[in-house]
């Protein structure tokens, strides 16, 4: 192995890829690279075969902090997935058997070549919740609901090498990432020699960006991606940029890691930082606590960077120390990182691309909303800032209502025969939910004794307001229980409900019946406050129009309050037992008090315990019996997973590719459409496609499930795709839904419906975006549905990193307008057919003409920018996608071996 030294740890030897050695070699200094850069040098260096070579080496060792130059073949080391996203990775991976069994290799040249993990994190419902049994009653309907789900991963921890399963009911994936599953520095045997390397990680789930608050590299990528990795290919993207915060200052009292991270998600969305790397050093780097550091690492999607990196030093050893880990994992992360250049140096005076300075002290109690995590908005502007968003003109601060919507009221007519009324702005739905704070000791033991004080006294949530406690973890219930701070937080109605995602991601189940009519009838625009990470419009609930993240120990004081219309900072929760005021000042512990509690009860013998049997400790799971066949046995009848149609008409020969001409516009989209928009998530309507599709399947509506626990069949998830309810295609602009207009006869019909018509008439389809496209979750659903609905190009102003790269990998064409045209610009309506001039050799980055041709009207001409950003989307378009890629090379490998 190239430029290769060895340490000496506990009597034993290791070898390692010294990037001392290669900046000698380049007559360089490796002390001015960004720790996240030497990581990506020190892997690129590492795996030179024939197609990563020292081509590669060179623009990273020479990093230009200005104008970065190359593309990255990057290999990680490990793939985590949860259960919406890696199920359909995993049904593509069970299809690949079959189509290379079609195409004489063999179901085991399908295998994962490095190591994965698969957390069942995403499938638990708040079906029941606000007493003791919620979390059986809802952990019950989990296995009733997803059994087809959990029988197929059973195969596949069965079936596929280097694959693990950790099953409901343990934690949310990215918790036990960083808490269990990550090493921090790997060891390899190759050739009788140990290697010691840098963990890294990609996964199905954007915010996998948590775990580089331990000083791992890792992001978010989509299924497709992901599937690709775990099949041994290097996933190509240009050198990053990376810009440097810098911390100082203190974090003032009555503040928490939720606050500081909602104020650099709001500072690092205006400073651009999509598809650029951050990483956080300075004077007060040391002061942040690990926990804080993940929570600022999770956030990376929502300011927008591919990571948000925290580099190696002693708080991450003492974390290591903390969570259980091994004193041979801990001496074994000091070792190497000090030894090969990955150990924080403060003394380094690292040449950042731009370096943003962040005091800490000037930090205050946020909230961000009502529609995106990085509106922030000051406690104390909250209550305004609502009502003013009632309204302002339709957007991310704007529901369009008329002024007097906030006078409006509903009135809850209970069971019981009591009636409440509610008005615009009452909080329906509380959640402590989401990977990003219940990942934190303080914010969660902030909140237990906030629920203590308020319960002592005498504060009580409304009847109205939906309670909820997800943890992220069995050590976050171990540390409330022991510390005696559970009791409080039940007796406001914030009982276990389960350990998973839940809120954050749309699972937040129903509100009350009698709430629900009185909201319904009234088309109440009511508020929920949840302590997770994305707030995107339609995502929560239905019928909650406006969302607010927050840290959990504000989620119970909202929850208290009983409305986002109250200032917290000045109006009182509620009275005390006297009869009294009670104010948020009044029973916020102080960071002396909440300190001790953490020094106190959260505990190593807690981790430990709490991961000692990841595996194996549900009895459910492990009951549960499938086959152990090589190939899958697909069941026509499952309405939960079927074999995609990818690899119908595969050819071991290269695909010829038709002209891009007369392309329809299936939709027209303004800016900052998300993947929440695009790829099916939530609930499944009844009258909506899907909907209608599992109707005639003789499913009955209570068990419709949720899109994301349907990802593994194509049916439902294309009759899903762009069918938010709150999306807005500009070809039907007084419909908001997954609505269009067919061009051909000018029908209002569903996105869907549309496209299977263009499809039976033979017509390809395009469609038309603005800024951000993509922007939110790294879903794969929102390529693949795209591509199955028969989109061959989507033009947009600009591209979400991840999407963009989604959509090349399933054969879909990204255009990029360029010299600051759009749409409007243009005078494109969606109306007109698009011709696109499409070179049989494309190149990186060409400029293509494009003609947009409305009928008895001049054609409109004008240049875009094609988005293959390296070589390898070259490959994947020549190949119609990735995954066809990967089935050929698998056979030309076996033939070569055969040879």
């Amino acid at each position: 192995m190239k430029w290769e030294n060895q340490l000496s740890l506990h009597d034993k030897t290791y070898f390692f890829t010294d990037l001392q050695a290669v900046a000698d070699h380049y007559q360089t200094s490796i002390s001015q690279l960004p720790y996240s850069i030497r990581i990506l040098l020190e892997s690129v260096v590492r795996h030179q075969d024939e197609e990563i070579t020292l081509e590669n080496v060179k623009p990273l060792i020479l990093w230009q902090a200005a104008n970065p130059q190359g593309v990255v073949p990057f290999k990680t080391e490990r793939v985590i997935l949860q259960d919406f996203t890696g199920v359909p990775a995993v049904v593509d991976l069970a299809a690949m058997r079959d189509a290379v069994v079609k195409l004489g290799g063999q179901a085991t040249d399908i295998n994962p070549e490095i190591p994965v993990t698969l957390v069942v994190d995403h499938s638990v419902q708040v079906d029941a919740f606000g007493n003791p049994t919620a979390m059986q009653f809802n952990t019950e309907r989990e296995f009733e609901r997803n059994a087809e789900r959990y029988q197929f991963l059973k195969w596949a921890q069965q079936s596929f090498d280097n694959f693990d399963v950790v099953p409901p009911e343990t934690g949310i994936i990215h918790q036990v990432n960083i808490e269990s599953l990550s090493p921090v520095i790997l060891e390899k045997t190759i050739a009788e020699k140990t290697y010691l390397f840098p963990d890294t990680v990609q996964g199905t789930d954007s915010h996998t960006t948590m775990i580089n608050g331990l000083g791992v590299l890792g992001w978010g990528v989509g299924g497709i991606e992901a599937e690709a990795a775990i099949l041994g290919e290097a996933s190509y993207f240009p050198t990053p940029e990376v810009i440097g915060v810098k911390f100082v200052g203190q974090l003032p009292a009555g503040t928490t890691a939720t606050d500081l991270a909602l104020a650099v998600t709001e500072l690092l969305r205006k400073e651009k930082v999509v598809g650029k790397f951050v990483e956080f050093f300075g004077p007060s780097y040391h002061q942040l606590s690990l926990a804080d550091r993940a929570t600022l690492a999770n956030m990376a999607p929502e300011y927008g960077a591919t990571c948000g990196y925290c580099p190696i030093d002693e708080e991450t050893l003492k974390y290591l120390e903390t969570t259980g880990r091994s004193q041979e994992v801990i001496d074994r992360v000091a070792a190497y990182a000090k030894a090969n250049h990955l150990f924080y140096n403060d003394q380094e005076t690292i040449n950042y691309t731009k370096e943003i300075l962040l005091d800490l002290s000037q930090i205050e109690p946020s909230l961000a909303g009502p529609k995106r995590p990085q509106d922030r908005i000051a406690l104390s502007q909250v209550a305004q800032d609502f009502e003013q968003s009632i309204s302002a003109p339709v957007g991310p601060k704007g529901f369009g209502l008329p002024a007097d919507e906030l006078n409006k009221t509903a009135t809850i007519h209970w069971q019981s025969g009591k009636q409440t009324t509610i008005q615009t702005g009452d909080l329906l739905l509380a959640a402590i939910t989401s990977c990003t704070n219940t990942s934190n000791p303080f914010v969660l033991m902030t909140a237990g004794l906030l629920a203590k004080k308020a319960v002592e006294k005498g504060l009580k949530v409304p009847d109205y307001v939906k309670t909820s406690l997800a943890p992220g973890s069995k050590v976050v219930t171990s540390y409330l229980q022991s510390s005696g701070l559970l009791t409080y937080l039940e007796q406001l109605g914030f009982y276990l409900v389960g350990y998973g995602c839940t809120t954050c991601i749309g699972n937040s189940g129903p509100l009350d019946p009698d709430v629900t009519k009185a909201v319904q009838d009234s088309q109440l625009l009511a508020a929920s406050v949840l302590s997770g990470n994305r707030n995107f419009e339609g995502r929560i609930h239905p019928l909650i129009k406006a969302n607010y993240l927050a840290s959990p120990p504000l989620v119970i004081a909202y929850a208290l309050a009983g409305s986002v219309r109250k200032d917290l900072t000045k109006e009182a929760l509620g009275v005390d037992n006297n009869g009294h005021a009670v104010y948020l000042k009044d029973i916020w512990p102080s960071n002396e008090e909440v300190s001790e509690y953490v020094q106190t009860y959260v505990s190593r013998q807690a981790f430990q315990e709490a991961y000692r049997h990841l595996f194996d400790a549900n009895e459910r799971w492990n009951a549960i019996e499938t086959t152990s066949s090589d190939c899958y046995e697909w069941d026509e009848s499952s309405t939960y997973i079927a074999n995609p149609p990818y690899f119908e008409t595969l050819q071991e020969s290269l695909p010829t590719h038709g002209q891009l001409k007369d392309l329809k516009v299936l939709a027209k989209l303004a800016d900052s459409v998300t993947t929440d928009h695009i790829s099916p998530a939530g609930s499944i309507g009844l009258d909506s496609a899907a909907g209608k599709y599992l109707a005639s399947r003789n499913v009955a509506y209570r068990d419709f499930n949720s899109f994301g626990a349907r990802r593994g069949h194509h049916e439902v998830m294309m009759r899903g795709t762009f069918g938010n309810i709150r999306l807005q295609n500009q070809l039907v602009p007084e419909i908001n839904g997954g609505y269009t207009k067919y061009q051909p006869t000018q029908e209002v019909m569903t996105i869907y419906e549309a496209a299977m018509k263009y499809q039976q008439a033979g017509q390809n389809c395009i469609v038309l975006a603005g800024k951000d496209y993509g922007m939110g979750s790294s879903r794969d659903w929102a390529a693949k549905g795209t591509q199955l609905l028969g989109v061959k190009v989507v033009l947009a102003e600009s591209f979400e990193r991840i999407h963009r790269s989604n959509l090349v990998m399933m054969g879909v064409i990204p255009l990029e307008y360029v010299d600051n045209q759009t749409a409007t610009s243009l005078g494109l309506t969606g109306e007109e057919s698009f011709t696109i001039d499409f070179p049989e050799n494309p190149q990186i980055n060409q400029l293509l003409t494009v003609t947009a041709q409305k009928e008895n009207q001049a054609p409109i001409q004008f240049q875009a920018k094609l988005r293959f950003d390296s070589p390898a989307d070259i490959r994947y378009w020549q190949h119609d996608g990735i995954l066809p890629m990967m089935i050929r090379k698998k056979i030309t490998q076996r033939k070569a071996a055969k040879a």
